[in-house]
């Protein structure tokens, strides 16, 4: 028992964050509304940039063909996607099925995840890069076309101006930090410890969002029947989202002439998409914006660590395609 929560700790406590948040608003609210947002988002992915070796990436700029297919399955073909699906359910959910195909690829696990199954890593790292330094833009683009103005609660401007501040800027001084020997060596020292500190940021936002979700719940009193039913159908619905858009972007690269370290890269940087930039966004939205984008996420660890798994076993008996100059 005490290895599996070792492992899973993060899970455990996430699922207790979101439990103790909605079943209990009022009584969470003092220390859930003394949380300091947008800090700790840049604290969160500062710590998470810092130890990350994007040195090895630049050799995929010799073939950008399979970064890019992901970025634009990431930001193109994901949101186009989740627009018909997210017609189906209330505003809040429907503003954060859209939110979480909308936000950039995940910054740590979608390197991992292609490592795993025996992918390209430099080419998840540059998906990575592409999306999450561009997503000031595209993100509150898609929000702003898709949700609409009655539920997107800032003006595209501020919103794009927000994610600047608290995503782009702390992952760039990361990688600026990491110029100093000195940071970089420490930051390979303490990776555990700054990922440590991550997910802590990521419980605490996590917690914020779930008493604001309580809150909402509160106030439908009558309709909590409907909307557990809207909840556990959109959590199908995203499930079924990343799955097919991980097998979308594993044929469109194979299809293409890929080799199969970058399909399996495509695939995972395509389909994976980040906790916090979501969580970010929903908060401003209010209400159950943020369940899509939990469920997301947990659900893209679940789904793409048995995906890797039988990628990893299959590696032995399908030969690697020569990798063209």
């Amino acid at each position: 028992m005490r290895p599996v929560l070792q492992r899973h700790w993060f899970l455990v406590v996430l699922g207790i964050a979101l439990v103790v948040g909605m079943a209990f608003p009022e009584q969470s609210a003092p220390a859930a509304f003394a949380i300091p947002k947008d800090w700790i988002i840049a604290a969160v992915l500062l710590a998470m940039a810092l130890p990350l070796e994007f040195g090895s990436m630049w050799n995929s700029l010799r073939r950008p063909g399979p970064s890019l297919l992901a970025v634009f399955i990431s930001f193109v073909v994901v949101p186009l996607l989740a627009w018909p699906i997210s017609v189906l359910f209330q505003p809040d959910l429907a503003a954060g099925i859209i939110i979480a195909a909308a936000v950039p690829c995940s910054m740590a696990s979608v390197t991992v995840w292609t490592r795993m199954a025996g992918g390209n890593e430099a080419v998840s790292m540059l998906v990575t890069v592409i999306t999450n330094l561009a997503c000031f833009i595209v993100t509150p683009a898609w929000v702003w076309f898709l949700v609409g103005r009655e539920t997107a609660t800032e003006p595209f401007a501020i919103m794009a101006i927000n994610l600047f501040l608290v995503v782009v800027l702390p992952i760039v001084a990361g990688q600026l930090l990491r110029l100093i020997p000195a940071v970089a060596t420490r930051a390979k020292r303490f990776k555990k410890l700054l990922s440590i500190i991550a997910q802590l940021g990521v419980l605490a936002i996590v917690f914020m969002g779930a008493v604001f979700g309580g809150v909402q719940l509160r106030e439908l009193d009558g309709q909590l029947v409907d909307v557990a039913f809207q909840i556990l159908m959109m959590m199908v619905c995203v499930a079924a989202l990343h799955l097919v858009v991980w097998i979308i972007g594993y044929v469109a690269a194979r299809q293409i002439g890929m080799n199969r370290e970058d399909q399996i890269a495509v695939a995972f940087g395509g389909s994976q998409k980040t906790l916090m930039v979501g969580l970010a966004i929903a908060l401003s939205i209010g209400g159950l914006a943020i369940l899509p984008m939990l469920a997301y996420h947990v659900q893209q660890l679940l789904i793409d660590t048995v995906l890797a798994g039988r990628l990893r076993l299959n590696a032995v008996s399908v030969p690697a395609a020569p990798v063209p100059d």
